[in-house]
């Protein structure tokens, strides 16, 4: 065996001390990190406890209590601040506790982890509720507590809530004092059948049998909920009825139950859906839009949640009771919108509709501007469906307005060239008749117009070519596009197609579709002398004045609508109240029974522009027509 000199071996054991010199055992701040991150995986078996007296306490335990603490709160994101103090064995570390609460608002502060290094020099986290939050002790937890925003109203075009909270009365049994169930189902029946207006249909016949199966005999059944003044008509009917009860509430509401109900919407109480789908924004007692504007800008009506953190105590018995209150968010309001609409006349709008039992839409518009100020739906304020706005249907003889501004316009027709309107016109095998199968013979086109001959201007169709009457179409607006915050349909105008096909399109019948809102428009942008682009939130920014129209068509397009009113197809309107009316009839056939037609008729008088539909209304002189005088007559 070789003997290494003495100096070598010197030399190797201070290397080997040096070595030794620059390993250590971890610190508090990996004792730290490690415990930040196991709190954040839910996994602290890792990591080392001590009570604040130095006693062991088990992962197991503190992973109980920090669940406990946390309470209703998800699990924070916790980040360590610098590097820990240390001082003679122990040491605290500064962290950030950021949790994130319901619509993503966050709540954040600084809190501190201690440390203790035991006789192993291990690092240990000293166990404390005052790491979650320093007011917090054991048995304590985190609770949430919801503030309800103040939902925002619709307003009307002067500022003023068209729906604001109006008193209501929830009519209700308690099963305990019905001796007859069936008995008073059907004097609820009868006593709702009797209030004028007339309500929606409400369904009575299960109500013996909820009252049969009520699980507790005391408690209030709900029927229906009617406004006062519904509820007044029929109280003393109802009243002395064995087993009723009657709540009072207040339901935001428009100021009548037809009121622009299918433009507006509804706002209810939150469904499981409604909560199922946002969960972080809506809570049961909620108000949330339904259908309309109400559903359309529910976010912006509804507001924001407030949100506090409170410090909850159960008691001995279980009962949660809550304690101090540590932050709070305050609930934010919603914004009211403002709609275009005139309270004056979307109530003449909705008396119109009111005699009529087929569906029905009514849309008023404001020429200078293309604010509408009425979208009535019928009957009782249509089904949900805004009709007014989304129909999708033929627009019959009222079409004449576009096919007779694309012919005088592309200067095939004046309004006094004589064309013939026979009893027939056949084009490609397929024959077109007039309404009554009347004829006029060769008259001035204008006659044509105001008597609404279809033969006259099927014959004239190939003066405008394949896409004459598209061209026309858009130059009163129609197939623009709107951004009116709901849906809308603008129209679709027929392009090409067959001869037969030009020929029905060139009287609204063919591939054509409008709606009544956008025949509103098109009679708008004629009285106006431009396109007009409707509106109904008037804050959104005008869209400016379309293209102007040809004034070589225009005027006497306006004269013929004129001639339609004082010797035309509309002489019901000659002597309404409030000034001249011009305007034009239309019968359009929209299946294979000429039988079935829908009846309308656009017109304007003044600064209003309107334009009346009824599905399957038949002749336009039967319903359309007259619901338009008594438009014109409630407005005045």
């Amino acid at each position: 065996m070789t003997r290494r000199p003495a100096a070598l071996l010197a030399g190797l054991a201070l290397v080997a001390a040096g070595l030794a010199g620059c390993s250590s055992d971890p610190g508090p701040d990996d004792a730290v990190d490690s415990f930040l991150s196991a709190w954040k995986s839910g996994d602290l078996s890792q990591i080392a406890f001590v009570e604040p007296t130095g006693s062991k306490v088990a992962a197991t335990e503190v992973q109980a209590a920090l669940k406990e603490l946390s309470g209703e709160l998800t699990p924070p994101v916790v980040r360590r601040e610098g590097e820990p103090k240390e001082v003679e064995g122990s040491a605290t570390a500064a962290v950030d506790l950021d949790w994130t609460l319901p619509g993503g608002t966050h709540w954040t502060y600084p809190s501190t982890v201690r440390l203790i290094k035991g006789g192993d020099d291990v690092w240990s986290v000293i166990w404390e509720p005052a790491i979650v939050n320093a007011k917090l002790k054991s048995g304590d937890q985190l609770a949430l507590r919801r503030q309800r925003p103040e939902r925002a109203g619709i307003l009307d075009g002067a500022g003023k809530p068209i729906v604001e909270p109006r008193d209501v009365v929830v009519v209700g049994v308690e099963p305990a004092g019905v001796d007859d169930p069936a008995g008073i189902a059907r004097a609820l029946d009868s006593a709702f059948k009797s209030v004028r207006p007339a309500l929606p249909k409400i369904d009575v016949s299960d109500l013996p049998a909820k009252i049969n199966s009520a699980e507790d005999p005391e408690q209030f059944l709900e029927v229906v909920t009617l406004r006062r003044d519904a509820y007044l008509q029929i109280r003393s009917k109802i009243q002395p009825l064995e087993g009723t009860r009657f709540r009072e509430e207040k339901r935001d509401l428009a100021p009548t139950r037809a009121f622009a109900r299918a433009l507006l919407g509804s706002a209810d109480p939150a469904l499981k859906e409604d909560i199922d789908k946002r969960p972080d924004e809506v809570a049961e007692g909620d108000l949330v839009g339904h259908g309309g504007l109400q559903g359309a800008l529910d976010k912006q009506l509804r507001g924001t949640p407030g949100v506090s953190v409170v410090i909850a105590n159960k008691g001995p018995d279980g009962e949660v009771t809550d304690g101090e209150e540590l932050w709070r968010s305050e609930a934010k309001a919603g914004t009211p919108v403002k709609t275009t609409l005139d309270v004056s006349v979307q109530n003449a709008a909705d008396t119109a509709l009111s005699g009529l039992r087929q569906r029905s839409a009514l849309v008023a518009v404001r020429v200078s501007d293309g604010a509408v100020l009425a979208a009535a739906n019928g009957p009782d304020g249509g089904s949900g469906e805004n009709l007014a706005f989304t129909a999708q249907v033929p627009p019959g003889s009222t079409f004449k307005m576009v096919s007779g501004y694309g012919l005088l316009s592309s200067g095939k027709v004046t309004a006094t060239t004589s064309v013939d309107c026979p009893k027939t016109f056949t084009v490609d095998g397929r024959s077109f008749k007039n309404s009554e199968n009347f004829a006029l013979g060769k008259v001035p086109f204008q006659v044509d117009f105001a008597k609404s001959c279809n033969t006259a201007f099927a014959s004239l169709a190939p003066s405008l070519g394949d896409d004459g009457l598209a061209l026309a179409g858009r130059a009163l607006g129609l197939e623009a596009k709107w951004d009116l915050g709901v849906d809308a349909f603008s129209g679709k105008v027929s392009t090409g197609g067959s001869a037969a096909e030009r020929a029905a399109a060139a009287f609204g019948q063919g591939t054509t579709l409008v709606s009544p809102l956008s025949m509103a428009s098109a009679t708008a942008s004629v009285a106006k002398g431009s396109a007009v682009t409707p509106k109904i939130l008037a804050d959104k920014p005008a869209a400016g004045d379309g293209a102007a129209l040809k004034a070589e068509a225009l005027g006497p397009l306006k004269s013929m609508m004129r001639q339609v009113v004082t010797s035309g197809t509309a002489t019901a309107l000659k002597d309404v109240p409030g000034g001249a009316v011009s305007g034009k009839t239309g019968t359009a056939e929209f299946d294979d029974n000429p039988a079935h037609t829908h009846a309308w008729f656009v017109g304007w008088q003044g600064d209003i522009a309107f334009a009346v539909f009824v599905e399957n209304g038949g002749g336009s002189g039967t319903t359309a027509v007259p619901a338009a005088e008594r438009f014109i007559r409630a407005l005045h």
